[in-house]
């Protein structure tokens, strides 16, 4: 019998599709871990990043890009992660 605990489409998998299943979220789990460390940069850059925009001249703004780049990067590898990651985990 089927395990019901499984979204239907993943009930029925061959082993390699299984093998498969297995890296496409171990891959999610990667890319939120990197955005997770990207978070931490970016508060850390959040200190200086209200100094850099008061008193850098013209366009001169280092930390606002970098922290701006660091948000970018949040977005995208943590969105990029949780589609790789849905459907139910392993269990362990």
């Amino acid at each position: 019998m089927a395990n019901v605990l499984l979204p239907p489409e993943e009930r029925n998998l061959t082993p390699d599709q299984v093998e498969a299943l297995d890296k496409r979220r171990d891959l999610g789990h990667v890319l939120l871990v990197i955005a997770g460390q990207f978070t931490v940069i970016a508060s850390v850059l959040l200190l200086w990043v209200g100094q850099d925009l008061t008193y850098s001249p013209g366009w001169i703004h280092p930390m606002a890009y970098y922290f701006f780049l660091c948000l970018i990067m949040i977005a995208v590898l943590g969105i990029a992660g949780l589609v790789l990651r849905r459907g139910t985990p392993r269990i362990d």
